[in-house]
């Protein structure tokens, strides 16, 4: 398939025009190559995940992070240099589905929703770009469970679904949970958002001690990595039965965070 329509397709779910304006969405390492059999997806594109990605015969790279948020010099032996070293080597091109995907409330960033089979759902921070006046833009989503759940009952629920157990919580505990909000990755600041529409749990990554401390509903630090990977994993999922005959393959990351005790 031609590189351009793999472009293409993947734009049809991450608008570049829903990215927000510090971000890096789009290409970000160019080829000469434009034909493409092989598409490897991935969180991050890390020198271990991008070797790996090559080793298997990908010849094009989706990652969601950018591999850099400001333009820079190659000038210093670092992961930057390495990731470009080994895709020039094998004239691959990256692109970064970043805060364009992450912005489309019909597209994978809504795999908890639908995990929990939210209704009446909206963004909780709209983005300018509606196409054909499509509403179903913005950051974050809140939307109703389809009945109240116990406190205890919602947090079993979301541990299966996560396939972890532990996290970082702060807030009042609600009774019942009949309204649930978050936002993949470092969604913090839309926290009073969640609260004024109404949710009683609210769930994203990097949530700050002060942010934690004066938190209005209960808040649930799940980290950063676990809602964006299985989010790109459906991605993947999404591309592989769209863009047959294209190989898509996803190549798992690893949270560069660990549980450690003293015992």
């Amino acid at each position: 398939m031609k590189l351009f329509e793999i472009i293409t397709h993947i734009e049809k779910t991450a608008l570049l025009g829903n990215a927000a304006p510090w971000d890096n969405s789009g290409i970000q390492v160019a080829a000469v190559r434009d034909t493409v059999s092989h598409l490897a997806v991935m969180l991050d594109p890390t020198p271990v995940s991008i070797a790996t990605a090559l080793k298997h015969g990908t010849d094009m790279i989706l990652s969601h992070h950018p591999l850099a948020m400001t333009p820079r010099l190659p000038n210093t032996l670092d992961d930057f240099h390495t990731v470009l070293a080994l895709l020039f080597s094998r004239d691959v091109p990256l692109y970064s589905a970043h805060t364009s995907l992450d912005a489309n409330l019909r597209g994978p960033a809504s795999w908890l929703a639908d995990a929990f089979a939210l209704t009446n759902r909206r963004a909780l921070e709209r983005t300018a770009y509606h196409p054909e006046g499509e509403p179903h833009y913005g950051f974050g989503i809140v939307g109703d469970l389809p009945a109240s759940l116990s406190y205890a009952t919602f947090t079993d629920n979301l541990a299966k679904i996560l396939g972890k157990s532990a996290w970082r919580a702060s807030g009042p505990i609600p009774e019942t949970v009949s309204r649930l909000a978050y936002c993949p990755g470092s969604g913090e600041s839309l926290l009073r958002t969640a609260a004024v529409l109404g949710a009683d749990v609210y769930i994203t990554g990097d949530m700050k001690y002060h942010t934690a401390l004066e938190a209005p509903i209960r808040a649930l630090d799940v980290g950063h990595f676990v809602l964006e990977e299985i989010m790109m994993r459906t991605f993947a999922d999404q591309l592989r039965e769209s863009l047959a005959p294209v190989t898509v393959s996803y190549f798992e990351a690893m949270d560069p965070f660990v549980l450690e005790g003293v015992a």
